[in-house]
C-alpha cells in the first residue's frame, strides 16, 4: 500500500508516473531504508522540508547499487504527483539549490517540451556549486548549469531514462516557442547605451562641437560607432553559424537515431519471422512424427489382424483334417467290426426281431474307452492299439 500511486494520479506519458523509473532501480528505492523511514507519508507540503536537508544528489552508488535520499524524493514526487504551481515554487526557490535540481528533475521527467525549455533554461544563469555522488561512493563536484544542461542534452540523468523532449528548433520552426534570448544581450546593450551617452557628454561639454553636435556626429565617431556595430554584427552572424551547425548536427543525430531505430525494428522483425519459422518447423515435425506413429500402428494392427486370421484358418484347416482322418478310421473299424462277427442263429433273435446289442455296445464302448484306441489323434490312437497288441497299458494323454 505504501508503494502505490495516488489514485488521484493522471497518468503521464501514457504510463503509470512511478514506471518512469526502471523496475530494478524501483525495487531498490522501495526497499531502502531512507524510503520507509523518511519517506513514509509525506505530502507536497511535508515533501519540502525533507527537500530542504538535501546536501548532495546522484543516482545510485555502492556494489549493490543503494539508491541516493535524492532519488527516493524524486520516487516520492512521482509517487504523490504534486501540482504544478509547487514544482515551480521549488525550480525559483534562489535559497535551497537542491530544492531547485529536485524540481528541475522532476520537471524534466514527467513536463511536456514547451514547460521544460521554458522553465529550465533560465537555470543557465545559475553557477552554484553543487556536490554529486558518484557510482564509486565518492564525491565530485558540479554546478547547476551543468546539471541542466544534463537535462537537456543528455538521454540519461542519475541512472534514469528521460522521456525524449523535441530539439528547441523544432519547436522555435513550429511556433510553439520564441527565440531564446541570452541574459548578456541586456548587458552588451546598456555597455552600448552606455558609451553612446558618454560620447555625447564629452561632446556637449566640448563647446567648440557644440555645432557639430546638432548637424551629426564627427566622422571618426561614426566610423567608430559603424566598428562597433559591425563587430556586434559578426559577433551575431557567428552566433547564428554555431546555432545552424548546432541545429545541423542536432538533425544528424535524429537522423541516426531514427535509422537506428529502423535497423532496430528491422532485426526485431527478422527475429520474430526466424521464431516463426522455427515455431511452424516444430510443429510440423510434430505432426510428421504423429503421422508416422499413427502409420505404424496401423501397420501393427493389420500384422496382428492378418496373423490371428492366419492362425484361425490354420486351426480350421487342422480340426477339418483332424475330423477327415477319425470319420476315415470309424469307418475302417465298422468295416473290420462288420467283418469279423458271426452272423446269429435265429433262436438268439429276440421276439419282436430286434437283436438284444445294447449291452454289447456298451462293452466295446468300455473297452474302447479302456484301450485308448478311440482317442481324438490317430497317431495316438495307433500307437494304444500297437500297445493293446502287446499286452500294455494304453498312453493317456
Amino acid at each position: 500500500m505504501a508503494n502505490r500511486t495516488d489514485p488521484a494520479a493522471k497518468s503521464i506519458h501514457g504510463t503509470n508516473p512511478q514506471n518512469l523509473v526502471e523496475k530494478i532501480l524501483r525495487s531498490k528505492i522501495y526497499q531502502h531504508t531512507y524510503w520507509k523511514e523518511q519517506c513514509f507519508g509525506l505530502t507536497a507540503e511535508t515533501l519540502v522540508d525533507k527537500a530542504m536537508e538535501l546536501d548532495h544528489l546522484g543516482g545510485t552508488f555502492g556494489g549493490n547499487r543503494k539508491p541516493t535520499p535524492f532519488m527516493c524524493l524524486v520516487m516520492k514526487m512521482l509517487q504523490i504527483q504534486p501540482e504544478k504551481d509547487i514544482v515551480v515554487e521549488f525550480i525559483k526557490n534562489e535559497e535551497y539549490k537542491y530544492v531547485r535540481i529536485l524540481g528541475a528533475f522532476y520537471l524534466r521527467l514527467t513536463g511536456i517540451d514547451t514547460d521544460v525549455y521554458q522553465y529550465l533554461e533560465p537555470l543557465y544563469n545559475d553557477y552554484r556549486k553543487l556536490r554529486r555522488k558518484l557510482s564509486d561512493g565518492n564525491y565530485c563536484l558540479t554546478h547547476v548549469d551543468e546539471v541542466i544542461d544534463e537535462l537537456l542534452t543528455k538521454d540519461y540523468s542519475c541512472d534514469i531514462a528521460m522521456p525524449r523532449i523535441k530539439k528547441r528548433w523544432t519547436l522555435e520552426s513550429l511556433g510553439t516557442l520564441e527565440p531564446r534570448r541570452s541574459a548578456l544581450e541586456d548587458d552588451f546593450e546598456e555597455e552600448e547605451e552606455k558609451e553612446e551617452d558618454d560620447q555625447l557628454m564629452g561632446e556637449l561639454d566640448d563647446g567648440g562641437h557644440e555645432k557639430d553636435y546638432y548637424r551629426g556626429r564627427s566622422p571618426g565617431r561614426e566610423r567608430e560607432r559603424d566598428r562597433k556595430r559591425d563587430s556586434h554584427r559578426y559577433r551575431d552572424r557567428d552566433y547564428e553559424r554555431d546555432y545552424d551547425r548546432e541545429r545541423g548536427r542536432g538533425r544528424e543525430r535524429d537522423r541516426e537515431r531514427d535509422w537506428d531505430r529502423d535497423s532496430y525494428r528491422d532485426r526485431e522483425r527478422e527475429r520474430e519471422r526466424e521464431r516463426d519459422r522455427d515455431r511452424y518447423r516444430l510443429r510440423d515435425d510434430k505432426e510428421y512424427g504423429r503421422d508416422r506413429e499413427r502409420e505404424g500402428r496401423e501397420r501393427d494392427r493389420r500384422d496382428r489382424d492378418r496373423g490371428r486370421r492366419r492362425s484361425h484358418s490354420r486351426s480350421r484347416s487342422r480340426s477339418k483334417d483332424r475330423k477327415d482322418r477319425d470319420r476315415e478310421g470309424g469307418d475302417h473299424r465298422k468295416r473290420l467290426a462288420r467283418g469279423s462277427t458271426s452272423p446269429r442263429r435265429r433262436g438268439d433273435m429276440p421276439e419282436d426281431g430286434t437283436m438284444r446289442e445294447e449291452p454289447r455296445k456298451k462293452k466295446e464302448k468300455k473297452e474302447k474307452k479302456d484301450d485308448g484306441t478311440d482317442h481324438p489323434d490317430p497317431e495316438i490312437a495307433e500307437a494304444n492299439r500297437l500297445r493293446a497288441s502287446l499286452g500294455l497299458k494304453p498312453l493317456k494323454l
